[in-house]
């Protein structure tokens, strides 16, 4: 099934800069990193069409509405971009799933392999599709790539996120 994701602002790749309002992380420490709105990395009227778990296309919201009429439309507040990478321990829970769904919150598609030794970890992570890498790299919105998209409010707030194509948290 086809969805349309598309918010107010559209970045392609992420800056390196904390979130608005969050300290810069502690070394070996990550935290998200949301795109600052307005600033000339973002596109705006943009919005990424997701087949499966692959990003099809990324263009102008008409272009992509004119040429898929029948496309399911999420419109979402706040800025649209690449899922993050977490490079840091995953946050305390109480289990394996609950550190994972922590990531999740934080708009993170992608954990790297040296923080998740525990099989218990890796096997959460594997549930809900979280991309385990060896070395970080940035995610990009590119066409044939996994779709791994998230959501940022302006405060720096993860909004929603997507994985391999799957809405896997929404801020009520």
């Amino acid at each position: 099934m086809r969805t349309l994701h598309t918010a107010p602002l559209l970045r392609l790749t992420r800056n390196d800069g904390p979130p608005p309002g969050q300290p810069a992380p502690a070394e070996g420490e990550s935290l998200p990193d949301p795109p600052a709105a307005g600033d000339g990395g973002s596109l705006s009227g943009w919005a990424v069409l997701v087949d499966g778990d692959r990003i099809e296309a990324v263009g102008p919201v008409g272009e992509l509405t004119q040429a898929y009429p029948t496309v399911r439309v999420r419109r979402w507040p706040g800025t649209l971009g690449p899922a993050l990478v977490h490079d840091g321990p995953l946050p305390p829970a109480a289990s394996p799933r609950e550190r994972v769904h922590a990531l999740l919150r934080m708009g993170v598609g992608a954990v790297l392999a040296g923080h998740l030794t525990d099989p218990a970890l890796r096997a959460a992570a594997a549930r809900n599709d979280v991309a385990v890498l060896d070395v970080a790299r940035p995610l990009a919105l590119t066409v044939g790539s996994r779709a791994d998209l998230a959501v940022f409010a302006d405060d720096g707030q993860c909004l929603a996120t997507v994985v391999a194509g799957r809405l896997v948290h929404r801020r009520a």
